[in-house]
């Protein structure tokens, strides 16, 4: 996409907004770093040009992230139907519409969407997609946004930005991490932004769930292709021993990855008797983002995700027999 082309994109989000009123704002289902630094972010540039919104997802926001929210409300649509439908609709930080949820239902019959994303997967099921496959983070496209339209950034804005592009690159440490990213984050870290304090929050502190539920998983650690993919199960019966729930397996994939040798690793995370969800991280030598399509679902060349109705075992042999194909 050329400079010209995402700058036209940039001026149609921003007519949207600043022509519309009542939005809603979503996310995907089990949000992490940069789904909700996107969807607060949203939030706070929504208040700084007085629109009212509503933020809804589908589960709960993991509490980690809620410094983000300060006073703003997310309603949890598994406990909290709103009971209405809207009609401008801004969905960030999803590839397709399927990873929004039942919050669709919320979604009126003439809505219009703004579909503001980073995945190469993205299938641009918005009237207006502001789109950037080469973006670290859909914290980045906002960014760009806020900048274009002139919205003043508040801190709560600028931490939002930092999160989201903290998360999202691996604490900078991805292929993602362009000049570019190093440029916002120095920006951000000049207006205040306290980069080691959310570095300790986001990336380094771990919950006693998932200790006790790392300690389960590292038992069930698996190696194919002359340990070139290595995988990780959890099941229900492993959350339960754990007291653990869907936010304490976020980075249990890394420990599959990071072994000496490995190019793609798995975790595999049963939701039930025949669904299995699976997030697949690789070196860059195979795209998991082809994989993860293979089976319904998307994201990047190094990291994405999918969900298999199938046994746990199952799910384990038709992944990795998909991915050791990829390596051939």
């Amino acid at each position: 996409m050329s400079s010209n082309e995402y700058a036209e994109l940039l001026q149609a989000a921003a007519r949207f907004i600043r022509e519309n009123d009542d939005f809603l704002v979503v996310s995907h289902v089990q949000p992490d770093g940069d789904a909700a630094g996107s969807t607060f972010a949203v939030a706070w540039m929504l208040r700084e040009l007085g629109k009212t919104f509503t933020l809804i997802n589908e589960g709960p926001i993991p509490a980690k992230f809620m410094y983000m929210a300060e006073d703003i409300p997310v309603v949890n649509y598994e406990s909290n139907p709103p009971g209405r439908q809207f009609r401008r609709i801004i969905a960030v930080d999803c590839a397709d519409p399927e990873r929004i949820g039942r919050v669709r239902e919320c979604f009126a019959p003439d809505a219009e969407l703004l579909n503001i994303d980073h995945h190469a997967t993205n299938d641009g099921f918005g009237h207006w997609n502001l789109v950037k496959a080469d973006a670290a983070a859909t914290v980045e496209v906002l960014y760009d946004l806020g900048e274009a339209m002139g919205i003043p950034f508040s801190q709560q804005l600028n931490v939002c930005i930092y999160s989201g592009l903290l998360t999202d690159t691996g604490g900078f440490r991805y292929s993602s991490t362009s000049p570019k990213v190093m440029r916002i984050a120095a920006d951000l870290l000049s207006r205040g932004v306290q980069g080691h304090e959310l570095a300790e929050r986001l990336l380094e502190t771990m919950t006693r769930q998932q200790v006790s539920l790392l300690k389960h998983c590292l038992s069930s650690l698996s190696f194919a292709a002359d340990g070139r993919i290595a995988w990780l199960s959890v099941t229900l019966d492993d959350l339960k021993a754990a007291s653990a729930g869907n936010e304490d397996m976020e980075g249990l994939v890394n420990y599959a990855r990071n072994v000496e040798g490995v190019e793609v690793g798995l975790l595999f995370k049963e939701k039930g008797p025949e669904l299995v969800k699976v997030s697949l991280r690789s070196s860059g030598a195979v795209n998991v983002a082809e994989v993860a399509a293979s089976f319904g679902g998307g994201g990047h060349v190094r990291a994405a995700g999918c969900t298999i109705a199938a046994s746990l075992s199952d799910a384990v042999d038709q992944v990795v027999k998909k991915v050791e194909a990829a390596m051939a």
